[in-house]
C-alpha cells in the first residue's frame, strides 16, 4: 500500500484519490511530458502497490479532466493542446451555423508583443509584484476572413523568455501547444469571468463593428499543474454570427 509519507492528499481520502494525486505529482514534475505515453495500469499498480482497478479509477478521473488521453490499443498519454479534442477546450466560440472547429483553424493577426511593467491588476492576477516585467500580446482571431475575437494576453516574462511577435505569427498550431513544446508551460485549468460590454473605438476598429455595439467580454486566468497563474487573457467576442458555448459535465 502507499505509505503515509507518500500521500499527496489527506489520509482520509479514498485510495484512488491518493493514487491520482501521485500521478498528478509525476505530471507536475515533468516525469512524463505532454504527448508521451505513461506506464501501463499494471506497471503503476506495482509501483504504488495497489490494485489495477484503483489505478484505473484514478486514470479515469485524470482523463475526464483532460490531463490524460486514452488511445485504444496504444495506452494512456499525457494530454497535449496539440490534440484535436483538446485544442478547443478553452475556445468556446461556436458559429451559429456549425459546430466548434467546423470553420477550421482561426486566422491569427498578431498586433503586438512587447515587454511591459505589470499593472496592479495584472500583477494580482498572475501572483506577481506590481511593476514586474510581463509580456503583453494583442491579437485578432478571424474565421473565414471575418474578425471574431480581439484578445489582450499577459504572460510573466521569465518563463516565456524569447517569445516574440514573429514566433507567434509563424506558429501554426494552438498557442498553448507552443507554450508546451518550447517553454515547458502546460495550461491545465482556467477560470473565466463573462460580461456584456459596449465596443470602444479600438474594439470597433479591430473587430469591424460599430462603436457602442454589443460584445462579450471574457476574462480568463489560466493555471499550470502547480496551480500557478501563468496567463491573464481578456477577450472581446463578436456574437452576431457566433455564440459562446460551454459544455458542462
Amino acid at each position: 500500500m502507499v505509505s503515509a509519507a507518500a500521500h499527496a492528499t489527506p489520509t482520509f481520502s479514498p485510495l484512488y484519490q491518493q493514487i491520482k494525486a501521485l500521478i498528478l505529482g509525476s505530471l507536475r514534475s515533468g516525469e512524463w511530458k505532454p504527448g508521451e505515453v505513461i506506464p501501463s495500469e499494471i506497471e503503476l499498480a506495482a509501483r504504488f502497490r495497489v490494485s489495477q482497478g484503483t489505478v484505473r479509477k484514478a486514470i479515469d478521473e485524470l482523463a475526464a479532466e483532460n490531463l490524460l488521453l486514452r488511445r485504444q490499443g496504444k495506452g494512456t498519454f499525457v494530454a497535449t493542446h496539440a490534440e484535436q479534442q483538446v485544442q478547443f477546450r478553452f475556445l468556446k466560440l461556436v458559429p451559429d451555423s456549425g459546430s466548434r472547429g467546423s470553420e477550421g483553424p482561426a486566422q491569427r493577426d498578431i498586433i503586438e508583443c512587447r515587454r511591459v511593467r505589470a499593472s496592479a491588476d495584472v500583477a494580482k492576477a498572475l501572483a506577481l509584484r506590481c511593476g514586474d516585467t510581463v509580456l503583453q500580446v494583442r491579437r485578432v482571431l478571424s474565421f473565414g476572413g471575418a474578425p471574431a475575437i480581439l484578445e489582450d494576453i499577459w504572460l510573466p516574462a521569465a518563463p516565456f523568455k524569447g517569445l516574440t511577435a514573429e514566433r507567434l505569427a509563424t506558429c501554426k498550431g494552438p498557442m498553448y501547444a507552443l507554450f508546451e513544446t518550447e517553454f515547458n508551460v502546460r495550461m491545465v485549468r482556467a477560470e473565466e469571468k463573462i460580461r456584456a460590454v459596449a465596443a470602444t473605438e479600438t474594439h470597433a476598429d479591430l473587430l469591424k463593428v460599430a462603436v457602442g455595439g454589443p460584445l462579450l467580454s471574457v476574462e480568463r486566468i489560466a493555471y499550470t499543474y502547480q496551480r500557478e497563474p501563468m496567463e491573464l487573457r481578456k477577450g472581446y467576442y463578436r456574437t452576431d454570427t457566433h455564440h459562446y458555448q460551454n459544455d458542462m459535465n
